[in-house]
């Protein structure tokens, strides 16, 4: 009997429970493999003891139209970083990552199958330069994994963002106020650009065009006449003004390494008030609700098709690369290539071309860039 262990890693998305049930259920044709699921990621595997669960069909039925994971995810530690608490009560990070392989191995692992987005797959190219058998599925809301035309979990993010600017349409033209809607991305503006598309938002700021205050300024001015109007501003978590920095919180979550975003738009609103606008603001942030609920048509099927891709891999052989979706084909690449170059937004992107037709400010004057 050959073994699979999957694991899904960082941020929970939609799809996840898709891509495993399609594991599963394309292995159980074969006969002669089990399916394991490492709870939390390789936490799971590094636990004493282990928390390992068999994933049959039957535990997986059904689960394809359910949010989250139902081996649970991390973004924190890692086999590579693992969080031990010392005698004065501080952190250290420890490297255990040999020690899991081992235990991998001594499982009878024949594949791994690693569910997650860049940090996740960095962490899988490490592996298997060390000999781990390891696949990655691209997982990410984020859509920033440049060599797959999509990931799962990011249509379903879109659609939750959309609906949120449909709905702040309504509410600001009945106050005459501007509503600032505050979504993910970290520093890929996929989510912001494609909500704003879709719900028609006035203006749009993302990470990669860091935006002139006094166009966002005119451009929302002009959206009122004799004291009345509205507007929807979509600004992506990792906006930043010209000459400014990002909005951060404080984070003191132990074995959390990223740098935690947040208030890109209620710092808009105080730049807009200390340059005298006047009008009435409010702001919105989605933040785990893009994370959350059940994923969209198109995400399962993507999801399925993934999963399906990956445990073929396994059969094969085809380690240290991650299924990749290259229009019409479900294809894999190199673990290397995945994590090379981020997919961000260009400025000579198709869809920032449909944005500026449709009038949507991107913060910039584009003769300039």
């Amino acid at each position: 009997m050959k073994r699979a262990l999957i694991v899904t890693g960082g941020g929970d998305c939609p799809g996840l429970n898709a891509v495993i049930r399609a594991i599963v259920k394309r292995a159980s044709q074969e006969k002669d493999w089990e399916i394991l699921g490492s709870i939390q990621a390789f936490n799971g595997v590094l636990w004493e003891p282990s928390e390992i669960k068999v994933l049959t069909p039957e535990v997986v039925r059904g689960i394809h139209y359910q949010g989250g994971t139902i081996i649970e995810t991390t973004n924190k530690g890692g086999p590579f970083a693992w969080p031990v608490k010392n005698n004065d009560g501080t952190y250290s990070a420890v490297d255990r990552s040999d020690e899991m392989i081992r235990k991998i191995q001594y499982m009878g692992i024949d594949a791994v199958i690693s569910i997650g987005g860049d940090g996740s797959q960095r962490i899988s190219q490490l592996l298997f330069e060390k000999g781990l058998n390891i696949i990655g599925v691209p997982k990410t809301i984020d859509n920033d994994l440049s060599t797959t035309d999509s990931t799962f979990g990011f249509q379903t993010a879109v659609e939750i963002a959309t609906d949120a600017v449909d709905k702040l349409v309504t509410t600001a033209a009945s106050h005459n106020r501007v509503f600032f809607l505050e979504v993910m991305g970290r520093y890929a503006g996929w989510i912001a650009l494609n909500a704003a598309v879709a719900g028609g938002a006035e203006v749009c700021l993302i990470p990669e065009f860091p935006y002139d205050l006094n166009i966002v300024k005119e451009r929302l001015e002009a959206r009122f006449r004799h004291g009345r109007g509205f507007a929807v501003v979509v600004i992506s978590e990792g906006a930043r003004p010209k000459d400014g920095t990002l909005s951060t919180e404080q984070n003191d979550e132990v074995g959390y390494e990223n740098l935690r975003l947040g208030g890109a738009g209620r710092a808009l609103i105080k730049r807009l008030k200390d340059t005298g606008f006047e009008h009435d603001m409010r702001e919105t942030v989605l933040g785990h609700l893009q994370r959350g609920g059940v994923p969209i048509a198109y995400d399962r099927v993507l999801s399925a098709q993934f999963g399906v891709k990956a445990f073929e891999m396994a059969l094969e052989g085809d380690f240290g690369k991650m299924v990749a979706y290259r229009h019409p084909h479900f294809i894999s690449v190199p673990l290397v290539d995945a994590i090379a170059e981020p997919n961000i937004v260009t400025i000579d992107n198709a869809l920032v071309k449909t944005a500026t037709g449709l009038g949507i400010s991107l913060g910039i004057d584009l003769n300039k860039e």
